[in-house]
Order: structure tokens, then C-alpha cells, then sequence
């Protein structure tokens, strides 16, 4: 259930009886031969099935996030991080005026892990908040399932080769990872990854990819439960 879906007094008829949230961050960024939407599509899809067993409602996606490192791949756009800070902030601010209070953030891109100092900030100034954070692929449900197969996490691979983020032929085999020169630009991270790929196979089988969303899944079923 998303807000799209709704109207306000339908949102004040939820909270009337619920104050549950799950608030999607994502980017707007290359992922290789995958949607640049895909640290979007992955979490929502999450959020969207997590919702249809718990009826938790899903704010609107935070389509962009801090990409600065990627600008040389047409198709990025990154937020400062200042931005996303601020624009997080008052997400929060606004959602809690009217009486939410346990608000799950699911995010899909690594660039934006700072948020989450601002989120603790958030937490101490309004003390009747309960703010949590999931970042999918860093959970130890999928870093587990990971060793299970012997394939390797990382950026645009087969980690994210959802049938929904696949925009295009994949490549057959895998990509040996390419040596990084230390904190490099955007032009230089270009030349360095090429297609865009960190490294490892660019795609396994459904199987695989079905069980790890489902591992993801029940890791947010629990969190939704903020005991």
C-alpha cells in the first residue's frame, strides 16, 4: 500500500490505528547493463511485498541519492549530500507532524549511508521517535547466502540482476574486479570500470536471486515488528 494509492484522509484513517512507515532511499545511477533505477526498484519491491503481508504503508521513493562518483556515466544524478541530508530531514519532519512514529528506511545504494547520522540526530531530538535502517545487500542474511554460493557482492552484478532491473543483454561469465587507485573522480572511475560493473558473474540463476529476496524480505518482516 503506497501513497500514490490514497488520499489524506485515507492516510489519517491509517494512522488512526497505525503509525508505521516505510520510507524507500534509493539513486539515480549507472548499473551497468541494469536500470540506473535499480537501487530504487530493489527496495520498493521489498517495501511492496513486506506491505502486502503487514498492510505497513510505503511513502514515496527517494528517486536520487549521492552518486558523485559516477557523474561521467550520462544517466546519473546525484544530490549533494548536504541535499539528501536535508531533504531526508524534512521528510521525516513532515511525516512525523502528523503522527507517525516508527519509521522503517530501506535503502538501496551505499552512497547514502551518511543519512543515517542524521536519522540518529533526528532520534534525539524527537524522543517519542523509533527510527530504523536496512541496507538489503549489506544484511547478514544475504552476505550469508552470498558464502552459500560462492559468488561475490558487489556493484551491478549478479547481486542486483533482479528479472525487474534488467534493462538489457547481460554479459556470459564474470568480470574480474578492476584495481582502484584509491578515492577517484568521476572521469577516473569511468576509465576504471568501463561498463560500469564492479566485478564478479553478471548474472546466476532465478533460483538463487528468488531466495535472496527472500532472505531480504524476511530480515524487513522482522524489523517492522519494532519490539
Amino acid at each position: 500500500m503506497r501513497f500514490e494509492d490514497l488520499n489524506w484522509m485515507d492516510i489519517e484513517r491509517y494512522l488512526d490505528k497505525e503509525d508505521r512507515l516505510m520510507i524507500v532511499i534509493g539513486a539515480c545511477e549507472q548499473h551497468g547493463y541494469l536500470s540506473l533505477l535499480s537501487d530504487v526498484k530493489i527496495p520498493l519491491a521489498l517495501a511492496d511485498s513486506a506491505s502486502e503481508q503487514t498492510g505497513v504503508l510505503i511513502a514515496p521513493p527517494v528517486n536520487f541519492g549521492s552518486s558523485p562518483y559516477f557523474l561521467s556515466y550520462p544517466g546519473t544524478i546525484s544530490l549533494r549530500i548536504t541535499t539528501l541530508l536535508d531533504l531526508v530531514e524534512d521528510i521525516v519532519r513532515s511525516v512525523y507532524g502528523y503522527g507517525f512514529r516508527r519509521i522503517l528506511f530501506l535503502n538501496g545504494h551505499g552512497g547514502n549511508e551518511a543519512v543515517r547520522n542524521r536519522l540518529f540526530e533526528l532520534s534525539n531530538l524527537f524522543d517519542d521517535i523509533n527510527l530504523r535502517w536496512y541496507s538489503w545487500w549489506q544484511s547478514h542474511s544475504v552476505e550469508e547466502l552470498a558464502l552459500k554460493y560462492e559468488l561475490k557482492l558487489s556493484h551491478a552484478n549478479w547481486l542486483e540482476a533482479f528479472p525487474f532491473t534488467v534493462v538489457s543483454d547481460l554479459p556470459a561469465g564474470e568480470k574480474n574486479p578492476p584495481t582502484v587507485p584509491g578515492l577517484i573522480g568521476a572521469v577516473e572511475a569511468r576509465n576504471v570500470y568501463r561498463d560500469g560493473v564492479f566485478g564478479g558473474k553478471y548474472k546466476v540463476d532465478d533460483k538463487i536471486m528468488n531466495e535472496m529476496f527472500q532472505v531480504a524480505l524476511d530480515d524487513i518482516l522482522v524489523l517492522l515488528q519494532f519490539e
